[in-house]
């Protein structure tokens, strides 16, 4: 093996490595947000954590956040606690920074 073989495949591993952190973290970030939301429906304890839970499947439904802002939109506007997209969209935006560091605090 050449060592050009041998950089691109670290690339390539560090590329996969980077996707896999990515992934976790806006995972983690959409529990956070469905903790949030669970917390405003008045969720606590295991009810506020099985609906996080439903928050993060949720984003697996489309590409990007919408499937995650239009369920909580339904589910806030349900309880009678209606919120606009952006204000959903500026929480996710505050929580990313705590999901980052927990994420990266198991990974290393």
């Amino acid at each position: 093996m050449t060592t050009f073989d041998e950089r691109e495949k670290a690339f390539e591993k560090k590329f996969e490595h980077d996707q896999e952190i990515q992934f976790k973290v806006k995972a983690r970030r959409n529990k956070l947000l469905g903790l949030w939301a669970a917390g405003l429906l008045g969720k606590t304890g295991a009810d506020a954590e099985a609906y996080a839970k439903e928050v993060v499947l949720a984003d697996f439904e489309k590409p990007g956040d919408t499937d995650v802002v239009h369920k909580l939109m339904k589910d806030l506007a349900a309880a009678g606690k209606p919120m606009e997209d952006h204000t959903i969209l500026k929480q996710a935006e505050r929580l990313l920074p705590e999901a980052k560091k927990q994420v990266m605090s198991e990974v290393h």
